[in-house]
């Protein structure tokens, strides 16, 4: 069973860094990716890299902001967000799609197996 524990989240003025982590327990061959659901929407995609890493995508709004990296040696994902904006606010969730082939990455929520709790990130204006 696939277990998934997130960190790295929390309080940040406009501007500022955050790195969430996302480390998953009994996961094979994983696509991994980050989605975020602010407070009266859905959730969205974020962020996506590959099992090997080669391949990742981003949602325009964070575009050149954000970097999804892992570590497979710690089968661990992190998201580094620089630049914040008050429209970053949200709950981030990671989520991980197992037995992938090595340069696939994924957009879809429907299209991953196991989630994260979630973790809060809130950025004042």
């Amino acid at each position: 069973q696939v277990q998934l524990v997130e960190s790295g989240g929390g309080l940040v003025q406009a501007g500022g860094s955050l790195r969430l982590s996302c480390a998953a327990s009994g996961c094979r061959s994983c696509a991994m990716g980050w989605f975020r659901q602010a407070p009266g929407k859905e959730r969205e995609f974020v962020a996506a890299i590959s099992w090997s890493g080669s391949s990742t995508s981003y949602v325009d709004s964070v575009k050149g902001r954000f970097t999804i990296s892992r570590d497979n040696a710690k089968n661990t994902v992190y998201l580094q967000m620089n630049s914040l904006k008050a429209e970053d606010t949200a709950v981030y969730y990671c989520a991980v799609r197992a037995w992938s082939s090595s340069s696939v990455y994924y957009t879809r929520r429907s299209e991953y197996n196991y989630w994260g709790q979630g973790t809060q990130v809130t950025v004042s204006s």
